[in-house]
């Protein structure tokens, strides 16, 4: 047993050492850079971008297909839900690699695959052996630019979508999600969750043609960018992709997304939950999209680890000393469009809801007040660099989390300019984007507490 606790020990020891020589090397080659590998990039023809990452994991590499569509994109009446629906849809294969024979390779090649989908994208992912690296470009290549499936086939597969949905509306947190973005916007597409509401995934075997026209429209090379992160060969990379890729047609469809109003007054709904659970709050203020030009978001970032993070004077307050909330947590919602800051807990009992909204507003009020220390704001920004070092110990969780940047704004270098932004924030910011965000005209509230049948 001891010599089981020292070996835990000495590699905990040793992680720790290898994240501390990592920022170290950040900071002293990179200055500006967070992230420490050389990311390669080239273009096609057609408008397919490639971004290619040599990273140290002999044998073995990820390759992720990002298509910029998301559940932002779903503008027509009648069709929310659409972009998470096609994710299924796409795993119902070609002529040449059918649904089953599609699978069959997967195992052959030994890969760990599937896909998901957001607001703004959708990611379609294998690790896998590099080994297989031709193969996976070739199958990959050919789902894309030849998907075909039969009617009853996409039927067939609405129908597992519906119970998707019954299952994850069981969820607290998911109804409540569905009832603030619902009530947050009212032409925005971020109105609605990426599963959808209930009657359009209802209607969904009867969108067969339209499966068409969207496969049509987003399922192209202008909107998509391959990444492969790992042990692979640079130049047989180009040479694959332009081989496999490159006859893949571009469309450059347009869009116009709806643009949400200012909110000018406080919403609210209550949602009476049917089955036993602790009461929940949930708050979200109206924010800026994703932005690497400008400081707000990262401000913001900042400044929800100050006020709600586990170190905060609030978690104290509510967490521990008074044990009211089983937990708070916050969410600074990183979307191409204007979003939320969300705020949330669970409380352990109803009578202290009003209490504990309360204590909320009067640590935003403080912020807004009282500039943090400048000892805090250094303790954050370290918190944020060691936490995302952390996150880079394997290929997949590389390329998971480069591709949430080239679906934000096309870039992969928008990590290095977020973290540059996170270097130029000052006391003021956080206590300026406090002022600016967190008024009650911006929010909208959500509460859900059991009610007994």
């Amino acid at each position: 047993m001891k010599s089981k606790t020292k070996t835990r020990l000495t590699i905990a020891a040793l992680v720790t050492f290898s994240v501390m020589l990592f920022l170290m090397s950040t900071d002293r080659v990179a200055k500006k850079n967070i992230f420490p590998y050389e990311m390669q990039q080239f273009e096609l023809d057609n408008g397919l971008k490639v971004v290619a990452v040599p990273y140290d994991s002999p044998g073995i590499l990820a390759y992720y297909t990002i298509v910029r569509t998301g559940s932002r994109n779903e503008v027509e009446p009648g069709k929310s839900g659409f972009a998470h629906f096609f994710e299924h849809v796409m795993f119902r294969g070609t002529e040449k690699y059918p649904a089953d024979v599609y699978n069959k390779e997967m195992q052959l090649l030994g890969a760990d695959f599937n896909a998901s989908t957001d607001d703004d994208w959708t990611r379609y992912y294998q690790v896998l052996p590099s080994s297989g690296l031709e193969k996976i470009i070739d199958i990959e290549s050919n789902r894309f630019q030849n998907l075909k499936y039969t009617e009853q086939a996409f039927k067939t597969e609405a129908g597992a979508i519906l119970g998707e949905y019954s299952k994850s509306i069981s969820n607290p947190f998911l109804a409540m999600f569905e009832r603030i973005q619902e009530l947050a916007f009212t032409k925005h597409t971020y109105g609605h969750t990426t599963i959808g509401y209930l009657q359009d995934i209802k209607d969904m075997p009867n969108q067969y043609a339209y499966s068409l026209e969207f496969y049509d429209r987003w399922y192209r090379p202008e909107n998509c960018t391959v990444l492969v992160v790992g042990d692979f060969n640079y130049e047989q990379l180009q040479k694959l992709i332009t081989q496999y890729y490159s006859g893949w047609k571009r469309r450059d469809y347009k869009q116009d997304i709806p643009v949400e109003p200012e909110q000018t007054s406080e919403r609210r709904s209550q949602i009476k939950w049917k089955s036993p659970t602790f009461p929940i709050l949930m708050t979200g203020y109206k924010t800026g999209g994703f932005s690497v030009q400008a400081k707000d978001y990262a401000a913001l970032d900042i400044l929800g680890s100050y006020v709600f993070g586990e170190t905060s004077a609030l978690y104290k307050e509510l967490v521990l000393d008074k044990q009211w909330v089983e937990f708070i947590n916050f969410i600074n919602m990183d979307r191409r469009d204007p979003n939320l800051f969300f705020v949330y807990s669970r409380i352990k009992d109803e009578k202290n809801m009003t209490s504990v909204e309360q204590s909320i507003d009067a640590a935003l009020e403080k912020a807004k007040n009282e500039v943090m220390s400048e000892d805090q704001l250094k303790a954050i920004k370290s918190r944020l660099k060691y936490s995302f070092a952390m996150g880079l110990d394997n290929p997949d969780r590389v390329a998971s989390t480069l591709g949430n940047y080239i679906n934000l704004t096309g870039d992969p270098n928008a990590v290095n300019e977020l973290y540059a932004r996170y270097d130029e924030i000052t006391v003021q910011d956080i206590q300026a984007v406090a002022k600016q965000y967190f008024d009650a005209k911006r929010r909208t509230v959500v509460t859900l507490t059991y009610q007994a049948k």
